[in-house]
């Protein structure tokens, strides 16, 4: 039996300024209702491994995400593979040499290293690994956004996983969709001191949904229309030319006000919704308390559709915030993966020269609302690897 294989690692990116994705002009083509940036996360920390295997001797299509096996039924995922297999004949047609795979069944096995559905993205990495492990697999020659497009259709902040560094989704103007793209903002390499440390507030599944949560402020937030005329197309533009100029007070200014704007709508919403819980904004008030003791920016947070908080700073400022994160999270798993006993103790010697001058008050219990912190910087776009999920036969390995 002729088998072919695939595989391919993608990340979460996380995003930033009004450059939220939430909201659709076209649903079944995911189209955004204003355009994004974000933030690709490193993959050491965050990210699906995909592999696919394809046989003329595979009577379906089948997917196994994080050892079970789920349903390909959504018409999200079949629009991906659509389209996918739709390339794969246009050159097959041309090229009487090429294998006609393009007609057999695949098999999918995907695994995440990090809560799915949990606010983290999971949907991001996950269509965007799918889409470019396929499009590997049938050696497709399109450029880099084109495959955004593709993946945008599984999940629209998937577009933005197909790059690494800073990304930017155009919201395009065509009814169909065909310039509704991912670009490359700046590489990693532009702006490579860039860290996150994530607090897992939450790994349950959310109470509500982000696509039945976008319908609902679409249809019943007044804000919502206010933000996606007036304050999205200037931010969009003020938040690449931070990027680009490095200016990291700026780029915070935006991530924290954007973050705030975007949950001001889920509560503007009718029924309203709630993605932030107590310790998320126990969180926000700690971020900005440590900026005001400090007299500059030095972090930032945001929060996705979910309680989850993503905490930027540059690295030469990390001992400034670890002071305190340490101090009050230090009962959290994450941090022994990361640093040392010697480093760690370093972040409690300089909190410790630092308590007198203090003047708010820490919420020593804050601890007790998270389950783990993720400590993590800007990364890649997916990665080939010779790392395999699928056997020889083309399925799950044991």
């Amino acid at each position: 039996m002729t088998v072919y294989t695939a595989s391919t690692t993608a990340p979460v990116n996380i995003a930033v300024s009004t450059l939220k994705y939430w909201g659709k002009r076209d649903k079944q083509l995911n189209l955004p209702t204003n355009s994004s940036i974000s933030v690709t996360l490193a993959q050491d920390d965050l990210r699906t491994l995909t592999s696919v295997a394809t046989s003329s001797e595979f009577p379906e299509d089948k997917l196994w995400l994080n050892g079970k096996e789920e349903s390909l039924a959504s018409e999200r995922t079949q629009n991906c593979l659509k389209d996918l297999r739709n390339l794969r004949q246009e050159l097959e047609s041309k090229d009487d040499s090429l294998p006609k795979i393009s007609n057999w069944k695949l098999h999918i096995v995907s695994e995440n290293n990090f809560p799915t559905a949990a606010g983290l993205a999971s949907s991001a990495a996950g269509f965007a690994a799918l889409v470019v492990a396929i499009a590997k697999l049938y050696k497709l020659p399109q450029p880099t956004s084109e495959i955004s497009k593709i993946a945008r259709k599984g999940s629209g902040s998937a577009c933005r996983s197909v790059f690494g560094g800073y990304v930017a989704w155009e919201m395009g103007e065509k009814e169909d969709g065909s310039d509704s793209k991912a670009v490359e903002v700046a590489p990693l390499s532009h702006w490579s001191n860039l860290k996150a440390a994530i607090l897992v507030v939450s790994a349950d599944k959310k109470d509500t949904p982000s696509t039945s949560g976008m319908q609902t402020t679409v249809q019943t937030s007044d804000l919502f229309q206010w933000r996606i005329k007036e304050v999205v197309p200037k931010r969009f533009e003020e938040m690449k030319k931070s990027i680009l100029d490095k200016d990291f007070t700026k780029f915070a200014d935006l991530t924290m006000k954007d973050s705030n704007s975007f949950h001001a709508t889920c509560l503007d919403s009718y029924p309203p919704i709630f993605y932030l819980n107590d310790t998320s904004k126990k969180i926000i008030k700690l971020v900005h308390s440590i900026n005001e003791f400090y007299g500059k920016t030095v972090a930032a947070y945001t929060f996705d559709a979910g309680p989850n908080a993503v905490i930027y700073y540059e690295d030469q400022n990390e001992s400034k915030i670890f002071s305190f994160l340490y101090k009050l999270f230090s009962k959290v798993e994450g941090w022994e993966s990361k640093y040392s006993q010697e480093t760690l103790g370093a972040f409690e010697q300089q909190f410790d020269s630092i308590k007198e001058k203090i003047q708010f008050q820490l919420d020593d219990e804050l601890y007790k609302g998270v389950n783990r912190i993720i400590l993590t910087k800007v990364g890649d776009g997916p990665q080939d690897t010779k790392e395999s999920l699928v056997n020889a036969e083309g399925y799950p390995k044991a």
